[in-house]
């Protein structure tokens, strides 16, 4: 799928693949990943077809330590995760893991409270996630693409929405045109709700593809109606956290 937007076939991808792959690390497999798939599509492009900058911009609910880890040391891949803080991996994520050697200021993790929605997330996305690309400039955006920050997932206690999923694509998207001629990819991670991940996956196809169907998501009315599905306080107190290291991103 990377070769394919690099040569021009297409301009987004996104990759159904199993097993997922943002945990994997060089050494051990885990949280039901044996190998980094975005990590080793990122490091093939750039070792063999010259690709420069990289950003990656992980929305599972879980934390990408192992997208980190592959490039902790990098300056060529921004490595951005938004996560649940203190999920998973234990004492993983932490806003103060910034890199290490030429690689310092360019991992970025936003660990958010549980409990967040759209809302919360589009902040991120605003405050944090675009104006990090913006500073960054990379030549492709790379998604490890988890849908169990949804509303209804059971390893996660988030409440984003199909639409939420679909607003930050778009978003990115945006990001994308502006700054790489629309290069976005995507590979599929976590989600463990067998009847909701469906919802969300197809409206990030939609909006890659810009083809719309008919299919109306069933939990979109109840999810938008929860209590503190808007940005709370508290978590723009985190948010905020994430913002103050965007200066050091060059």
């Amino acid at each position: 799928a990377l070769d394919a937007i690099l040569d021009g076939k297409v301009k987004n991808a996104y990759v159904l693949c199993r097993p997922p792959g943002h945990h994997a690390e060089a050494d051990v497999g885990m949280g039901f990943c044996l190998f980094g798939n975005v990590a080793i599509a990122i490091m093939h492009a750039q070792a063999t077809r010259g690709l420069g900058r990289v950003a990656t911009v992980d929305w599972d609910v879980h934390h990408g330590n192992g997208t980190q880890a592959a490039f902790y040391n990098s300056k060529d891949v921004l490595t951005i995760s938004l996560h649940q803080d203190g999920l998973y991996p234990p004492n993983s994520g932490h806003v103060t893991e910034r890199g290490k050697g030429a690689g310092l200021n360019y991992n970025l993790n936003i660990p958010l409270p549980p409990g967040c929605g759209n809302g919360a997330y589009l902040a991120a996305f605003e405050h944090v996630v675009l104006p990090a690309l913006r500073r960054y400039k990379p030549e492709m955006i790379v998604v490890p693409s988890g849908f169990d920050a949804s509303g209804v997932d059971p390893l996660g206690r988030m409440m984003v929405s199909a639409e939420g999923y679909r607003q930050m694509t778009r978003l990115l998207m945006q990001a994308a045109d502006e700054l790489c001629g629309g290069r976005l990819l995507m590979s599929h991670e976590g989600g463990y709700s067998p009847m909701y991940v469906p919802y969300c996956g197809l409206a990030v196809m939609e909006e890659l593809t810009g083809i719309k169907t008919n299919i109306r998501d069933p939990w979109a009315e109840a999810m938008s109606t929860w209590g503190q599905q808007d940005l709370q306080p508290h978590q723009w107190t985190a948010i905020q956290a994430a913002a103050t290291l965007l200066n050091d991103i060059h």
